[in-house]
């Protein structure tokens, strides 16, 4: 008897410990009773009774990153390309989570899916490769619309290749390479342009900085010759002054003035006018000269 009662103490420890469950952090059990919804356990140390209730479901409530194969999606210009979508989800209500749809996964992939099919058929090819953020958004507000009933909350969704067929690849290399080869002939000719622009402004400048050296040149000539000829009146004048201060003959000034144009006669001039007074002071000088020669021949 003693034995009895000893294993069923025993039987109860381990029923007993069998069924304490801990919960981890992030983490969420949903609790059938007889099968049907009991409650939700979060992070902590809990007891289910044993053969009547049951863990239904443990729930990562994590944000969870779901990425999806390629999608045949057809474009409004009737071009077919390969997208895959990347999903953020985020468990919010485990009860729903477990009890809204079966297979949850691939509930959303499919609403994935079909909402990309629906986006992108409403977009040219063009559209589609620079709308990404468009797209992005439209779906996340969609899904995350269709998958609140589900208990999830979809915080975003990435597009994360879009593969348009071979010969669309090959083409948009095509052009891109020719926008290339274009911008690089625009950059060449603006280039050769501001040098063309470059070399004509440094010209001018030269020719500019010539015209100031020229012009500055003939100004100091200018004023060499004017300084020059103001230095002849000056000491022309000076030379007057000290002959009136000298106060000469009249035979003095007519002498000089006859000595002035001797040397003038020297020269290349064919025509010379010489005033009256000098030439009676020539002519008396003549007659002397002859009465001197004949006295000499008596």
């Amino acid at each position: 008897m003693g034995t009895m009662i000893i294993g069923l103490i025993i039987f109860v420890l381990i029923l007993v410990v069998a069924n304490i469950k801990i919960i981890p952090q992030a983490h969420a059990a949903v609790i059938e009773r007889l099968g049907a919804y009991q409650d939700t356990w979060n992070v902590g140390l809990h007891v289910k009774i044993p053969f009547i209730e049951r863990i239904a479901k443990v729930v990562v409530l994590k944000e969870q990153v779901v990425d999806f194969a390629p999608q045949p999606v057809i474009t409004k210009d009737n071009v077919t390309m390969q997208i895959d979508t990347v999903v953020y989800f985020q468990i919010t209500d485990p009860k729903l989570y477990v009890y809204g749809v079966d297979h949850p996964m691939t509930a959303i992939e499919n609403l994935t899916a079909t909402t990309l099919r629906n986006i992108i058929g409403d977009l040219e090819l063009d559209e589609t490769l620079t709308s990404r953020d468009t797209v992005n958004t439209k779906m996340r507000a969609i899904l995350d619309e269709a998958t609140d009933p589900w208990g999830i909350k979809v915080n975003r969704v990435e597009l994360k290749n879009i593969l348009p067929p071979a010969e669309i690849q090959d083409a948009m290399e095509r052009q891109m390479k020719a926008e290339r080869e274009r911008r690089e002939l625009i950059l060449r000719a603006e280039g050769e342009k501001k040098s063309a622009i470059l070399v004509a402004e440094g010209e001018k400048e030269a020719a500019i900085l010539r015209a100031e050296a020229k012009k500055e040149a003939q100004i100091r000539e200018a004023e060499g010759q004017a300084r020059a000829i103001l230095d002849v009146q000056t000491a022309t004048a000076e030379g007057l002054k000290r002959i009136n201060e000298a106060m000469p003959t009249e035979a003095t000034v007519a002498l000089r003035s006859l000595e002035a144009f001797e040397k003038a006669a020297d020269g290349k001039a064919t025509k010379i006018i010489v005033p009256s007074q000098i030439q009676g002071l020539a002519g008396l000088a003549t007659s002397l000269k002859a009465l001197l020669e004949d006295e000499k021949e008596q």
